[in-house]
C-alpha cells in the first residue's frame, strides 16, 4: 500500500474518532473513570472513538499492528504498526476547553492531528512536506531563545509534577514565555504550523508524539528524545534547528 492509501486510512480513521466524540461533546459524557491518579481520567467517550479508530484500521488493513492509549495492543505482521491517541486532551474535553484532538500515525510513514472543533487537519507523509487542511506549514525559525515562545505539559502524579515544576521554574525567566493548553499531540501541530517556537515535555507516552514528531520533523524542527529526570519518564524536546541546543541545555539541568 502507497503512502497515500496509508494517509487515507489515516484521515478515515481519525475522523471516526471525531464524529464519536463530537457527539458526546454536544450530549454531554455521562461515564467518567480515574486511570493512573484520580486527576487522570478516561470517559466512555474515550473508550468508543478509540474503538471506532480500531474497528476501521481493522476492515481496511487488517494483518497492521495497532499501539493506542486505551485499548490492548494488537500484533501484526506486515511490519506496520499504528499509534493512535483518540482524544489527547481528555481533561480539556471533559471540562469542555476546546483544546483537545485525535492523533493517528503509522510508524515511519504516515501521520495526522485532527482538532474536531476548529476542523484543523494537519497531515504529513514522511519525507514530503507537512499541510493544514491542505496548505502548506511552515516551522519557526527562531533564533533567540530569549523571545521564544515554548509549550509544554504536566503529568498527573503530584510527585511527577513536582520535579516538571523545577524545569519550568528554570525555563520561564530565560525565554519570552510558557503555555500549558493540555494536549501534546495538538501542541505539536501548532509547532508545525509556526504558532510555537519550541515543546517540551517529561513523561510521554508513544501515542502523544507518534503523529506530532512526523509533522515537526517535515517542517524542519529538530526533535530530541530527553533521558528521564528524577521523579519523572522519559521526555522529548522539539524546536526550531537554532533554539534547541540551548533549550536542552536548560530542561535538562
Amino acid at each position: 500500500m502507497s503512502s497515500e492509501d496509508l494517509l487515507d486510512v489515516a484521515v478515515a480513521a481519525a475522523r471516526a474518532s471525531a464524529a464519536v466524540l463530537l457527539e458526546y461533546y454536544e450530549h454531554g459524557v455521562r461515564e467518567v473513570a480515574a486511570k493512573s491518579t484520580p486527576t487522570d481520567l478516561v470517559s466512555e467517550a474515550d473508550l468508543e472513538a478509540e474503538r471506532a479508530i480500531r474497528d476501521l484500521i481493522a476492515a481496511r488493513r487488517p494483518d497492521d499492528a495497532i499501539l493506542g492509549e486505551e485499548g490492548d495492543d494488537v500484533a501484526g505482521s506486515t511490519g506496520l504498526r499504528w499509534v493512535v491517541d483518540p482524544l489527547d486532551g481528555t481533561i480539556n474535553y471533559l471540562f469542555r476547553i476546546p483544546q483537545w484532538c485525535v492523533s493517528v500515525a503509522c510508524e515511519g510513514h504516515v501521520g495526522v492531528v485532527l482538532d474536531p472543533l476548529r476542523d484543523e487537519l494537519f497531515t504529513v507523509r514522511v519525507g514530503e512536506p507537512a499541510f493544514l487542511n491542505g496548505e502548506p506549514l511552515r516551522g519557526s525559525a527562531r533564533e533567540d531563545v530569549a523571545t521564544a515562545m515554548v509549550a509544554t505539559g504536566f503529568g498527573y502524579d503530584a510527585r511527577v509534577r513536582a520535579a516538571q515544576a523545577a524545569v519550568v521554574a528554570r525555563l520561564l525567566p530565560q525565554v519570552r514565555d510558557i503555555r500549558r493548553l493540555g494536549s501534546a499531540a495538538l501542541d505539536l501541530a501548532w509547532l508545525a504550523a509556526g504558532r510555537y517556537d519550541a515543546y517540551y515535555e517529561y513523561g510521554l507516552n508513544a501515542w502523544d508524539w507518534a503523529a506530532g514528531e512526523m509533522l515537526c520533523g517535515a517542517v524542519g524542527l529538530e526533535t530530541r528524545h530527553l533521558d528521564a529526570l528524577p521523579g519523572t519518564g522519559a521526555g522529548l524536546l522539539v524546536a526550531a534547528p537554532a533554539i534547541v541546543d540551548a533549550l536542552e541545555a536548560i530542561v535538562t539541568e
